[in-house]
């Protein structure tokens, strides 16, 4: 597929779309089944980018990896897992960070795993020495080498005590992924405990793991000698939802999302009611639209699970272009989220960015040199643009953005929206958006 998208925006997006299981999730849970003695079934699985990396990963260790792509669903057998080539890994791998969470579970089955130099979104500092150390902890030998990294078992990983100086998604998954089937108990304090990580420790219990979670984000494994595989149904994407709503709310529309689910969306749903939209939460989804009027500006900060996600800041951004007055807008959780700001300055919004914390409590970057807080004056009418994709929700955001504007926007590198949104321009055309990718 092309990675130019050309976009005639001014049209309010009305209509039903469905979004499927979670990508936060979804990966994490197809590494899991390494794990596992006995063929995984996993569900509600997405067609996007990111299940197809995993997918051609796990092929390359000797999983049987067979995907029903109309229904969702993944059988993995991992019954034969061994060493991949580290230039096959690379090779696949491409800019994917998914492979850094293959290591734990490699080292128990194999005693040994390699990753190549990781890429990802370019959205903040996400450095892999969290990771590094925690399988450090375990007793695992880290190796610096050319292209990537080495680690190998000399003996069974041993439980540890690993307290996160920030409550890390990845460094959580790593732990809980790494912890399973080590000698011992893993007490991890500061824990992240987002809906996605609740749903891999679903998993992994159903495969036979003992893991508890306390109220004050500690969380406990009791290490296994054996997990067998999982069937699991994964829960709906938050994100994808959260982005659907706020695309009707810039663009004075009106959408049903098919699958979402409110206990998840909580604290995206009050903030969305603060600005002005509507939503109905309905048996099978929920449905969003503009009220209709001036949209409010607000006051917002992200935060870790259950505050404000990151993800949804980006998206929501968009709408607030569209509010009257000035809002506030707090990233406490990637430093350098703010970067896409700069094409909606091109498009015609009135956006400033500022190193100080601004709006709320003073967090971890206030007194670095990063430009983490941001104040939107609005309403501004938002006019056409060459547009370049900076990462996977920043480009999503430009998407809505080009949807809200008067004109026609090409909005180039769309490739990586695919790692995320499944059958995104299908969806953009079933709401009545006039798009074409070139």
């Amino acid at each position: 597929m092309n990675d130019l998208l050309y976009v005639n925006g001014g049209t309010p997006l009305n209509g039903t779309i469905t979004v499927r299981g979670a990508k936060n999730f979804v990966s994490k849970s197809m590494v899991a089944s390494l794990l596992g003695e006995t063929p995984s079934v996993l569900r509600n699985v997405p067609q996007i980018r990111d299940v197809k990396v995993v997918s051609g990963l796990l092929d390359l260790h000797g999983v049987n990896v067979k995907y029903d792509t109309d229904a969702g669903i993944l059988d993995l057998d991992p019954s034969n897992v061994e060493s991949a080539h580290v230039a096959d890994i690379d090779a696949h791998a491409g800019s994917s960070r998914i492979p850094i969470l293959f290591c734990g579970p490699l080292l128990h089955r194999l005693g040994e795993a390699f990753i190549p130099d990781l890429g990802g979104c370019r959205i903040g500092d996400r450095p892999i020495n969290y990771h590094l150390d925690i399988l450090r902890q375990f007793g695992a030998v880290v190796d610096k080498r050319a292209g990537g990294i080495h680690l190998r078992a000399p003996r069974r990983l041993q439980g540890t005590k690993i307290s996160l100086p920030y409550p890390s998604v990845g460094a959580t998954e790593q732990t809980l992924l790494t912890a399973v089937r080590a000698d011992g108990i893993t007490e991890l304090s500061g824990a992240a405990i987002e809906p996605e990580i609740m749903d891999l420790i679903a998993v992994l219990q159903k495969m036979g793991a003992i893991i508890s979670v306390d109220t004050d984000r500690v969380i406990r494994i009791e290490g296994v000698d054996r997990l067998d595989g999982y069937t699991h149904t994964a829960l709906n994407d938050r994100i994808e939802t959260a982005s659907w709503a706020s695309a009707a709310l810039a663009t004075g529309g009106d959408i049903t999302v098919k699958g979402a689910t409110q206990p998840e969306m909580m604290t995206f749903l009050n903030t969305f009611r603060k600005v002005g939209g509507r939503f109905e939460v309905q048996d099978d989804g929920i449905r969003f639209w503009h009220a209709g009027g001036q949209l409010k500006s607000i006051v917002l900060e992200t935060d870790v699970h259950p505050g404000f996600m990151t993800d949804w800041q980006q998206p929501l951004v968009v709408a607030l272009t569209q509010a009257t007055g000035l809002s506030i807008v707090h990233e406490t959780v990637y430093e350098n989220r703010f970067g896409f700001t700069d094409a909606l300055r091109k498009m015609g919004a009135t956006i400033q960015v500022y190193k100080e914390c601004l709006g709320g409590r003073d967090c971890r970057f206030g007194q670095r040199n990063f430009h983490h807080s941001a104040v939107v004056s609005g309403p501004t009418p938002l006019s056409a643009a060459d547009i370049e994709v900076p990462d996977l929700r920043g480009g999503f955001s430009h998407l809505i953005a080009a949807l809200a504007a008067n004109g026609r926007s090409t909005v180039r590198g769309i490739g990586l929206i695919d790692r995320g949104y499944e059958n995104f321009q299908y969806k953009l055309e079933a709401l009545g958006a006039d798009v074409a990718r070139a």
